[in-house]
């Protein structure tokens, strides 16, 4: 179906989110943090459906990475991930770059739905 750049620091939930991502039919790239993200986008040329990051990761946090996949490839659909309130109201200036912000923890109807409105409002 769709072609994911996942950005997760917890390897519980990167691998949680990869499953669920790829019993949906998708095919997920999954990375470790938002500069190990940045680099297989720009490597690949930005060649993904959607990205979908947690916002709070060493490095580089998903906000960064969402402005800067914004600026190098404004086609990309981008879902933010995050648990803690001071990190969604960070995020609240780039709605405009943003399809959704999924907040932790999740169902996975949650998580489901999210995916299929971010891919679905893809241009």
């Amino acid at each position: 179906m769709a072609r994911v750049l996942l950005a997760e620091d917890e390897e519980a939930m990167r691998g949680l989110v990869t499953r669920a991502l790829q019993e949906d039919g998708h095919d997920v790239v999954a990375t470790a943090d938002g500069a190990e993200a940045l680099d297989v986008l720009q490597r690949d040329d930005g060649r993904f459906d959607l990205l979908l990051a947690d916002i709070k990761m060493p490095v580089m946090d998903g906000i960064a990475l969402a402005l800067a996949a914004a600026r190098d490839f404004p086609e990309l659909p981008v879902v933010l991930m995050t648990g803690y309130a001071d990190q969604r109201e960070r995020a609240s200036g780039i709605e405009a770059l943003v399809r959704d912000i999924i907040v932790k923890p999740f169902t996975l109807a949650e998580f489901r739905t999210a995916i299929a409105s971010a891919l679905k409002g893809k241009s």
